[in-house]
């Protein structure tokens, strides 16, 4: 009970923890958002969110980089902190943007992701990574 209630970690559980959020939301955003959206292409092009007049395919191109080749490197904690950027943005596009004006609830999962990958921004990929093996 004392060590439930304790605020002190190891190392590892610290990593363990890192290694998990980056597989559980990296491997989601990839099954269950860039997947669908890549096959869908074809219609989805025409009728996507089209942020800033960049053009709805457009728009959706750079959401399938992000959704599925920076969670990618994401899931292996390769150029960790780089990758979250396009994700964080992608979210942050979805939340004031794509569903501006709708309850908070349409874009419950945008702030959930986008809050997960901040927090990785900020801590790192952990040592259970392809970055933290590398800085030794």
């Amino acid at each position: 009970m004392k060590k439930l209630l304790s605020t002190q970690y190891s190392d590892g559980a610290f990593n363990f923890a890192l290694l998990l959020l980056r597989l559980s939301f990296g491997l989601l955003i990839i099954f269950n958002h860039a997947i669908p959206k890549l096959m869908d292409f074809s219609s989805l092009q025409y009728k996507f969110h089209n942020f800033m007049g960049i053009g709805s395919r457009f728009s959706l191109i750079l959401v399938l980089f992000a959704e599925l080749f920076c969670s990618m490197f994401l899931v292996l904690g390769l150029f960790t902190r780089f990758v979250v950027i396009p994700l964080i943005i992608t979210m942050m596009v979805a939340i004031f943007s794509a569903h501006a004006g709708e309850p908070i609830t349409e874009s419950e999962l945008a702030v959930l992701y986008g809050t997960v990958f901040i927090t990785i921004l900020f801590i790192g990929p952990g040592k259970i990574s392809i970055d933290g093996m590398m800085r030794g």
